[in-house]
């Protein structure tokens, strides 16, 4: 009997129907970053073990919009381009694991499927959303990326807008912030079919580029909103100082991650 093929569900004969292709997974994006502090109570509480906030700016918090292009090797999805273009919105915090700092993605949502499985499979909480981000154009009313130019954002979910911001640019720096400067750590769950067995599946994995190439970052200011919602817990990182915003072209490589840990998070 033929085996079935895919990298992802649905598996058939051909492969064709597959969620995702196999990585690696090639990314060109604009990233829209709100930097600010909260809480460093609300970030460890979204820190299950063996992570423990990090050591230095605990309550800090970046959060990112992302208007993305992506493809496998093939690069065919570019040529139908509903299969590669896709917006997401994510919060993420820094953290230590034994003694080294990483990067946790704590709250993220997408518009598009085949975004939300990869990001599944590589631990992010990926949730679907409504995300939108003023686009750079050189003519026309669109903004340039220039000093002055002002760039909004919003993300709904279930009906519900949880952010809103208003990015304005001040001028060219050296990075695009420290929140999300770091390797990623994250929980890959999975909880077993059999009640009470607790997770089928518990990693604790790292996780970044395998390549990155970048524009010229810009910083500059933030208005930034955050908004209850009943099943939504992003307001919970509540805006208590402002840090910095910027803007920035990125193209990026994701192929594959690195085992931790295994079977120790304690999840429930």
């Amino acid at each position: 009997m033929t085996g079935l093929r895919g990298y992802f569900h649905p598996k058939t004969a051909t492969g064709a129907a597959s969620l995702i292709p196999a990585p690696p997974w090639r990314y060109s994006g604009d990233l829209l970053t709100v930097e600010y502090r909260t809480d460093p109570d609300r970030v460890r509480e979204l820190l299950p073990e063996p992570l423990e906030p990090a050591a230095e700016d605990p309550g800090a918090v970046a959060l990112i919009w992302a208007d993305w292009q992506s493809c496998a090797d093939s690069g065919r999805e570019l040529l139908d381009p509903v299969r590669a273009q896709y917006k997401e919105a994510f919060a993420v915090v820094r953290c230590a694991y034994r003694g080294r700092t990483y990067t946790r993605c704590v709250f993220i949502w997408v518009d598009k499927d085949f975004a939300l499985a990869r990001g599944l499979h590589q631990g992010y909480p990926k949730k679907l959303g409504s995300i939108h981000q003023t686009r750079p154009h050189p003519y026309g009313p669109a903004p340039r990326i220039e000093a002055g130019a002002r760039f909004g954002a919003t993300l709904a979910a279930a009906d519900r807008r949880l952010a809103q911001a208003v990015v304005t640019l001040r001028e060219p720096c050296d990075s695009n912030g420290f929140v999300n400067a770091h390797p990623m750590v994250h929980h890959r769950w999975l909880p077993s079919v059999e009640k009470g067995k607790g997770l089928a599946l518990d990693e604790l994995i790292e996780s970044g580029a395998a390549s990155f190439e970048g524009g010229r970052p810009w910083t500059g200011e933030a208005e930034l909103e955050l908004f209850e919602a009943p099943t939504e817990e992003l307001a919970r990182l509540e805006i208590r100082e402002p840090i910095a915003a910027y803007y920035r072209q990125v193209g990026v490589v994701w192929d594959g991650g690195r085992l931790l840990e295994s079977g120790t998070s304690g999840a429930e």
